[in-house]
């Protein structure tokens, strides 16, 4: 029996979401494996007061699971852009993602990267999103491949983690690519 897949959309960060960020940036596990150490919590604050995770070159953007047909939602996660430069003017924006451990497993990220995906192609003159992951994490992997994404390759030695240097794999979706939300 197929599962059922709640509707999300994504949103602006508010104030009410700063508590999910200071939890990511102090609670070891919380985001799997992209834990890096203990961040400030006050940084969350501080960040929302000059432009509301809505900057030019990085920003965020909240994953919320719908509540029905009315307004508001749960906060299942975020989505995050960062201006990466190829070459001395060409950009390209590098996405991630990172959901509570409740909200994992049942096709949110997958969407949510593609509606994220087409939110970037429909508001900036990008041609290109980039995405990367850890060598081990399948889940992610697959998740980006079902938002329309195509590996690239692994980049050896990309990610210092838990003590080591890791491999990483690169994916990327042109705005050419199909989009896999379009029916």
């Amino acid at each position: 029996m197929a599962r059922h897949s709640p509707e999300i959309r994504l949103r602006p960060v508010t104030e009410a979401d700063l508590d999910m960020f200071r939890r990511f940036a102090v609670e070891p596990g919380l985001v799997g494996l992209d834990w890096s150490g203990f961040r400030d919590p006050k940084a969350v604050q501080r960040r929302f007061d000059t432009d509301s995770y809505l900057g030019e070159d990085d920003g965020r953007l909240i994953v919320e699971v719908a509540a029905g047909t009315e307004p508001g939602g749960e906060p299942a996660g975020l989505v995050s852009y960062r201006r990466r430069l190829h070459g001395s003017q060409g950009y390209c924006w590098e996405i991630g993602i990172a959901l509570l451990p409740e909200w994992r497993g049942q096709g949110i990220g997958w969407r949510a990267q593609a509606m994220f995906c087409s939110y970037l192609f429909e508001h900036t003159p990008v041609q290109r999103i980039e995405a990367a992951t850890h060598a081990e994490n399948a889940a992610e992997q697959r998740s980006l491949e079902k938002a329309g994404f195509t590996l690239e390759g692994v980049v050896r030695a990309a990610e210092f983690r838990a003590g080591q240097w890791r491999d990483g794999c690169l994916y990327s979706r042109l705005r050419t690519d199909p989009d896999p939300l379009a029916g």
